[in-house]
């Protein structure tokens, strides 16, 4: 579907949200990276949270394209792969408008995807830069304590992991999860072999992320 003007997509979301106060989308994305990697992980979150944290998710969440009004139909987007990310010019314009009405955006990097996100992301917000997230910051206490911030699921590079966001009135609206790997840990154990240790970790901060963005 064709972009619609800003002003007309801020006005579906506001009718929207309320509608689907807490449902989750994949967002598609193009440039041949993988968005559709880890086809376990968020059913496997969804059922965590709705056990653990009193939401009402729906457990097999849909797929939406960055360039869609559909987007404004669900408050959390989640976007994850490896490799390559491109955001059209309408791509772009759509995600603005979508995060600063109220929407919020969880990247999760597969592995591989950070330097084309960062560049794409220049499109989105080009006055805004990615900040990292201290770990007194509330997402890492909402539902579950992390004292040392986001926690590590796997090694890849072996550098520390990092929870970058983009904030508009002091409210964290995309969230960056770079060198963790959440979703590995939320994907089926026969998948990664992931100790159970690290698949709860996992499962404890996406519920912290999907708590924050659906309560702030």
């Amino acid at each position: 579907m064709k972009l619609l003007t800003p002003l007309l997509s801020i006005f579906l979301l506001f009718m929207a949200f309320p509608l689907a106060a807490q449902e989750i989308a994949i967002l598609k994305y193009n440039g041949g990276g993988d968005w559709y990697s880890n086809p376990t992980a968020l059913p496997n979150l969804i059922r965590f949270c709705n056990e653990n944290i009193g939401t009402a998710i729906t457990e097999k969440p849909e797929t939406v394209e960055a360039g869609s009004i559909n987007i404004f139909q669900y408050p959390f987007l989640h976007m994850t792969g490896h490799g390559n990310v491109v955001f059209s010019k309408e791509d772009a314009e759509n995600l603005r408008t979508y995060l600063l009405s109220g929407g919020f955006l969880h990247i999760d990097d597969n592995y591989g995807m950070e330097p084309y996100l960062r560049k794409e992301l220049g499109k989105v917000f080009p006055n805004r830069e990615l900040e990292e997230l201290g770990k007194d910051h509330r997402i890492f206490k909402q539902e579950y304590n992390f004292p040392e911030g986001l926690p590590k699921i796997h090694e890849h590079d072996g550098k520390r992991p990092q929870a970058l966001g983009i904030f508009n009135e002091n409210r964290l609206i995309l969230l960056f999860t770079f060198e963790s790997d959440l979703g590995d840990g939320w994907e089926d154990p026969a998948v990664h072999n992931d100790p159970e240790d690290a698949r709860e970790k996992a499962l404890q901060m996406g519920a912290n992320i999907i708590s924050y963005a659906f309560k702030n």
